[in-house]
């Protein structure tokens, strides 16, 4: 996967994924097994949110590049004829 995680937010994550799982579940689980589910979400989900993500600043860089299309525009000077 092209996703890099620093070894400080991989181990916030696996911590995370053990609170959920006790919390929600109360289901106390190893560091190993977190890092199993936080390998399947990097690699089966993650892509999923990363996809929207893309689109969402293709979007956004699609609008910006209008208005700076219009403005520009706006400084042509018309032609006597």
């Amino acid at each position: 996967m092209f996703m890099k995680l620093t070894k400080e937010q991989q181990q916030l994550m696996i911590s995370d994924i053990q609170t959920f799982f006790l919390q929600e579940r109360d289901e106390e689980i190893t560091e190993f097994a977190a890092e199993r589910v936080l390998d399947f979400v990097k690699e089966s989900l993650a892509p999923h949110f990363y996809n929207a993500a893309v689109s969402d600043v293709k979007q956004v860089v699609e609008l910006q590049f209008t208005a700076i299309e219009d403005e520009i525009l706006t400084l042509e000077r018309p032609v006597k004829r």
